[in-house]
């Protein structure tokens, strides 16, 4: 008899699960809403199952100590570091929480073709560097002061030191290996929310509205749509009743003006309108609120 050699399987990484749920997802934009809201009633009902299966185990292994002990190991794994977020029995990690930071500020930096990445996670200090048109930009240490410090300091109150550090030629940096983030964790990213039609935002304008009990503030430019928390960054009253004119709103209250592409506050530069991410699907436009 010959004999048969098992061959082992590589399991497969977070990213080709998320792969396979966003395809998913692009597949569901395309329905009507009826079989689409049953399509998200099924996921959210399975979802309900193995979450409450999931509470119900590890409440069992914390009760027995060596059990306990496996499953803190078990959780470096980022696939079941993710599945456990998505279900809120874990916290988020550091790196989780910087990376969320750092998510709120990407729609104003976005606007401009800029971007920031988070290089090393080393407590009590990060790195992070600037790319795209941030990147030697000359506003760049205002945008690193009042944009990336200060969303993580507020987020992460532990690190205590953010330094900027430079791309090297090869794009990689030998820093600490960065690791749990969940991609499915409710609170890292969030859900799309339908807002409006593209149409109904009048180009050039703005469009306010209440989403998901959020006052939100929409503006286009064309096919290009931001949107902001609708608050002045001044004393938090409501921007829409303010005049636009060439893409700046300004305060009907007192008169602070704002970029409606980046958010950036013209009469304050040390002080911006709260962003939310935006996307365009057709003539679908959907909001994803900072957290």
């Amino acid at each position: 008899m010959t004999a048969v050699k098992a061959v082992e399987s590589e399991p497969c990484a977070i990213a080709d699960f998320v792969g396979d749920i966003e395809r998913l997802e692009l597949i569901f934009e395309g329905w009507d809403e009826t079989p689409r809201g049953a399509a998200l009633a099924y996921g959210r009902a399975i979802e309900a199952l193995n979450g409450e299966a999931l509470r119900r185990l590890v409440s069992a292994l914390k009760r027995d100590p060596a059990a306990l002990k496996a499953m803190k190991a078990a959780v470096t794994d980022e696939v079941v570091y993710g599945v456990l977020r998505r279900h809120n029995i874990v916290k988020p990690s550091l790196t989780e929480r910087v990376e969320a930071a750092l998510e709120s500020i990407r729609p104003m930096l976005a606007s401009h073709g800029g971007d920031v990445e988070l290089v090393a996670v080393t407590p009590p200090s990060i790195e992070v560097r600037f790319v795209g048109s941030c990147d030697g930009c000359p506003a760049s240490a205002l945008t690193f002061h009042a944009g990336v410090k200060k969303a993580v300091e507020e987020a992460c109150p532990e690190i205590t030191e953010i330094l900027q550090v430079k791309a090297s030629a090869t794009g990689h940096h030998d820093g600490a290996t960065l690791h749990l983030v969940s991609p499915f964790a409710n609170g890292a990213g969030g859900q799309w929310h339908y807002a409006a039609r593209l149409a109904d935002i009048p180009d050039g304008g703005v469009k306010a509205q209440i989403l998901e009990g959020e006052k939100i503030l929409l503006s286009r430019r064309g096919s290009i749509v931001t949107c902001f928390q609708n608050a002045c960054a001044h004393l938090g009253l409501a921007l829409d009743d303010g005049e636009v004119a060439d893409g700046i709103i300004t305060c009907p209250f007192h008169q602070f003006q704002y970029d409606l592409m980046t958010g950036e506050c013209l009469t304050a530069p040390a002080i911006q309108l709260q962003p939310h991410a935006v996307r365009v699907i057709g003539s679908r436009v959907e909001v994803r609120f900072a957290k």
